[in-house]
């Protein structure tokens, strides 16, 4: 096979990380700060606001796979409890609102992240050889500072993320949307992911050979879903690449 690039998923294939949207502490802090934006409300109020948005989100949408947008979700928010001191705040930080909400309400759910052993030397030696892109499940309000902190954005071009279109994998879509922008075909390329259904079915769906790294996250047992390829630790990712360059 003529294989040109390598598309990845990210959480649970290149990144090791625990969130944990429930705590607590998220929702006591967000409620503190947005008394200062002139919103009073009670954590538990703010928290049960964002799921019953984010589930409306969902139901509201028309595609088969729908996505939710955490900025919109902040705006959502703001807009339905703002006050009149709210409105009289200056209109940019009123703009910035959102976003910032959501990168709070992010980095404090937040247990853990790392990459997983040997993922970046492992993508340091392919770069030279293969184009290496993203198609990832996920905001890009986190997605893309998740990459960069752990010093891996660099590697990839494009990084596509299922927040800015508001369908998740494995609607083939996501997928095709790196192809057309790689401007390679499906055959030239291979996908890397941890989720037998929406990495691996996903991929094939368009056409894709795809490797299943099988570490703690994701869905692995699957008796429809077969992956061409199976790696155990994210440094025999070159051998499983060479398995197809060979064919």
């Amino acid at each position: 096979m003529d294989i040109q690039a390598i598309l990845f998923d990210v959480n649970g294939t290149l990144i090791d990380i625990e969130t944990d949207e429930g705590l607590e502490e998220i929702y006591r802090a967000i409620g503190h700060f947005l008394a200062y934006q002139g919103i009073l409300l009670h954590r538990w109020e703010v928290r049960d606001l964002y799921f019953q948005i984010m589930q409306r989100q969902r139901k509201e949408s028309n595609e088969v796979f729908p996505e939710w947008d955490a900025v919109e979700l902040w705006r959502e928010l703001l807009h339905s409890k703002a006050s009149d001191y709210t409105r009289s705040l200056p209109q940019k930080k009123l703009e910035q609102l959102p976003l910032f909400l959501a990168e709070l309400h992010r980095g404090i759910a937040r247990k853990r992240l790392r990459p997983y052993p040997q993922v970046q030397e492992t993508l340091t030696s392919l770069q030279p050889r293969y184009r290496m892109a993203v198609v990832s499940d996920a905001q890009s309000t986190y997605a893309i500072p998740e990459l960069q902190s752990v010093g891996l954005v660099d590697y990839f071009n494009p990084i596509i993320v299922s927040g800015n279109y508001g369908y998740r994998k494995p609607d083939p879509r996501l997928f095709q949307k790196a192809l057309d922008t790689l401007q390679v075909k499906p055959e030239q390329a291979l996908f890397v992911g941890n989720d037998l259904y929406h990495d691996i079915f996903g991929a094939q769906q368009v056409g894709m050979k795809a490797i299943l790294v099988s570490f703690d996250q994701g869905s692995i047992s699957n008796q429809v879903i077969t992956p061409d390829y199976t790696i155990f630790r994210f440094a025999d990712l070159p051998q499983a690449i060479n398995h197809f360059v060979q064919e």
